[in-house]
């Protein structure tokens, strides 16, 4: 059967597939909660949900760097990258041998619209049906709790050395507006680089939220950063639930009205 991916790529499965390696964090824990672990043969050293992968299944580099070799022993009928995670030429290089699908996901729509590709792809309608609906439940009573709260000017950190932040056309920035958080610098790109002594004169946000990943921030960088805004309070938030798409936003809308309680 023809298949065509989030990126408008028509590839040929001639049967669901068994072999499937995941280059995606976010889409390795997604197959898991369809119920597809015995299927699963690949991840990357950044799949780590759920944790017991890491000594089941084989790990085949990072999602920036592959290890060709180890993906071609295991054989996989299927390959899963994502237009973020993953570059062009490592999809293009994967595609030469096995078929691929691709993710392009900046919205709940689209994740949804990915889980749904999944269910179609790998004979799993069902289960991916019962994840986009809890999805749907949840998101819809998180904006009924969140109707009536003010909007808060944010700065997301990601990274440190250079400061990095996450910008416009990000799966980030549309979770922090649907959060009521108004991203300060939603109109310098997708992740620029900033100047943390600008802060006050390019937004003075109300609250400056470290994310767990891709940098392991600590108490000290919280201090830095501080220094640097009109007395915002400093947040530590959990990267996964505002990053990873699929099953896991089944429970991230808890997780960001425990972050509004916290805030205040």
């Amino acid at each position: 059967m023809e298949f065509t991916d989030q990126m408008q790529r028509t590839f040929t499965l001639e049967k669901p597939p068994q072999r499937i390696v995941s280059l995606v964090p976010s889409q390795t824990e997604l197959l898991y909660d369809l119920g597809l672990e015995e299927r699963i043969v690949g991840i990357t050293k950044f799949c780590v949900h759920p944790y017991h992968f890491k000594s089941t299944k084989t790990v085949v580099g990072g999602t920036k760097n592959i290890k060709l070799e180890k993906i071609k022993e295991l054989h996989p009928d299927l390959i899963l990258c994502n237009k973020e995670e993953n570059s062009k030429e490592i999809v293009e290089e994967l595609e030469k041998l096995f078929p691929v699908h691709v993710s392009d996901v900046k919205n709940i729509d689209e994740s949804m619209e990915m889980i749904s590709q999944y269910g179609a792809m790998l004979k799993c309608n069902t289960e991916a049906s019962k994840i986009n609906n809890k999805i749907q439940f949840y998101l819809k009573d998180f904006q009924e709790f969140v109707r009536d709260i003010p909007v808060q000017k944010v700065a997301y950190f990601i990274w440190r050395k250079p400061w990095m932040v996450a910008g416009e056309d990000t799966f980030i920035n549309y979770l922090l507006t649907l959060c009521k958080f108004e991203n300060i610098y939603a109109s310098h790109g997708r992740y620029p680089e900033v100047e943390i002594k600008k802060m006050r004169l390019e937004g003075n946000p109300a609250i400056v939220m470290l994310s767990s990943e891709p940098y392991p921030f600590k108490e000290e960088h919280a201090f830095e950063l501080g220094r640097c805004t009109q007395h915002a309070k400093i947040v530590f938030v959990d990267g996964e639930y505002f990053s990873w798409y699929g099953s896991r936003l089944a429970k991230a809308f808890e997780y960001f009205k425990q972050l509004h309680k916290k805030i205040g």
